[in-house]
């Protein structure tokens, strides 16, 4: 019986830690997240400060932001 015990005692203990681990992990991803749409935006305003005669490089420079933004945000999700 003091075997059982123990062992409900310490699956409570496991849950509660999974259950604080969930949250810091969500938690986290949200910062990633806000992380990301604030860094797109830094790199967006310093690429339309380089003005109208880049536009082009910029939007090359835009599209492979994106996808390693995608590649990023691919491996936080695995």
């Amino acid at each position: 019986m003091l075997l059982c015990d123990s062992l409900r005692h310490d699956k409570a203990q496991l849950e509660k830690d999974l259950e604080t681990k969930e949250i810091a992990l969500k938690e986290a991803k949200e910062n990633i997240q806000d992380l990301v749409t604030k860094y797109d935006n830094l790199k967006l305003a310093k690429m339309i400060s380089y003005g109208e005669t880049d536009v082009k490089g910029a939007q090359q420079r835009l599209s492979k932001l994106v996808r390693e933004v995608d590649k990023c945000i691919a491996l936080i999700n695995e």
